[in-house]
């Protein structure tokens, strides 16, 4: 579960940093400074998330080689992961450090609304699974 829980946090991370910070422009992850600032917040994010599932990466090979490997524990932790990255950032990244906002010059509310709703179901998803897994054997 926690070499899931990792790579769902990273690959969510890379997500986020790809999409809404390089693609779309619409943040950096810190916007309270320069421009350049936020492209260097953006490049130490970039890195958090992919440390994260090379990380992950590592562990799993090492699950592997014990034949310990569960792939439904596996995605329960990915969705749990990524949920809870996802939840974190809108939550305490968003609306109490005030780092960034998903979007500016815009009603923020329907955007906030998507972003943790999303959150949750994804880590409701994680959970179902990983409750699952508790109540079967290998």
């Amino acid at each position: 579960m926690w070499t899931g829980l990792l790579f769902g946090l990273g690959v969510v991370a890379f997500i986020d940093e790809v999409l809404f910070h390089q693609l779309l422009h619409w943040h950096h992850f810190y916007d309270k400074s320069t421009a350049n600032i936020g492209l260097v917040s953006d490049g130490l994010f970039h890195a958090f998330s992919f440390f994260a599932t090379i990380g992950s990466a590592f562990l799993l090979a090492d699950l592997h080689r014990k034949h310990g490997f569960w792939l439904k524990r596996w995605l329960g932790g990915i969705f749990l992961g990524a949920g809870a990255f996802q939840l974190y950032d809108g939550i305490i990244q968003h609306k109490f450090m005030k780092l960034h906002q998903i979007r500016y010059n815009v009603d923020i509310l329907p955007y906030d609304l998507v972003w943790n709703v999303l959150a949750a179901i994804l880590i409701v998803i994680g959970i179902v699974l990983l409750i699952q897994t508790n109540q079967q054997k290998y």
